[in-house]
């Protein structure tokens, strides 16, 4: 269940000078990848699907409702941005200044919704979801979660170095915090979950029933006797979990060519790929 108080919003937001170019630029908080849709549905999905301790699960409902404050945050500067835009090309078109910003300008904020946000990214395309993981393993979602937060803070830093607002740069510096605390929470509770220690993920598998010798092994595959693979701590000592060394091989075929039979007799192919084609080679 989920509530609100009236639509107050999570923290002030103010357009001093309103630019809907900056509008079209915001809409990638909102319905881009590394947006707020993403990462709201991305916590709330984790917690609805949440096994195991309860506390993991209240903490991302808390954040996940979080999220949907500041898609209301970023809503509601779009709409500012465009309030005092032309709504009429040939308007426009009499100030070249207002003329040469409409550029850019999301059409169908005009024409679409009145001046008001839409769940798209900057360049219009809806958000699909197919970029909210849950995938039901606390510690792999932890990870995600503070790879989504590290890239939503990137975002918002390229967001605050293109506007000049001061309204608008005080709204982004709180979110950009907000990015941080989230990226803190997220690794330290997979920190607390076991950390490296509990690595590989998932950890439940039994690591005697995977290949023992590739398991920790790095993987080169260029060509030629001068060719050498990059080198670091991933090539050699100890792994990232601590429960093997790390090697470095050259990689060459294991298997064989694929070698496959003809068509099915009612597939859709050409004659040369049926077996009474085949047979007669």
């Amino acid at each position: 269940m989920f509530y609100h108080d009236g639509g107050k919003l999570q923290y002030p937001v103010r357009v001093e000078k309103p630019s809907p170019l900056f509008a079209k630029a915001l809409q990638q908080g909102i319905g881009g990848i590394q947006g707020e849709v993403r990462v709201c549905l991305q916590y709330l999905f984790q917690a609805w699907g949440a096994r195991g301790p309860a506390k993991y699960r209240d903490m991302l409902l808390e954040t996940g409702t979080e999220e949907i404050a500041h898609i209301e945050m970023l809503a509601t500067a779009v709409a500012l941005n465009l309030e005092g835009a032309p709504l009429e090309q040939d308007e426009a078109a009499k100030d070249p200044f207002v003329h040469a910003a409409l550029g850019g300008m999301n059409i169908q904020h005009v024409i679409g919704t009145c001046m008001a946000a839409m769940p798209v990214d900057s360049e219009g395309v809806p958000f699909n979801c197919s970029h909210v993981y849950a995938s039901g393993n606390i510690a792999a979602d932890m990870l995600a979660n503070a790879t989504a937060e590290s890239t939503g803070r990137m975002l918002a830093i390229q967001l605050w170095k293109m506007t000049d607002d001061p309204g608008m740069k005080d709204m982004l510096s709180y979110m950009i915090a907000r990015d941080t605390m989230h990226q803190e929470q997220w690794m330290t509770a997979w920190e607390e979950l076991g950390g490296r220690k509990n690595h590989p993920i998932p950890n439940s598998f039994p690591q005697d029933q995977e290949n023992q010798e590739y398991n920790y092994a790095f993987m080169s595959f260029g060509l030629g006797d001068d060719y050498k693979a990059p080198q670091g701590p991933w090539t050699q000592g100890e792994s990232f979990d601590g429960r093997a060394q790390y090697s470095s091989v050259t990689m060459r075929p294991l298997g064989e060519k694929p070698k496959l039979g003809p068509a099915p007799s009612a597939a859709p192919a050409q004659e040369a790929q049926l077996p009474s084609q085949q047979s007669t080679r």
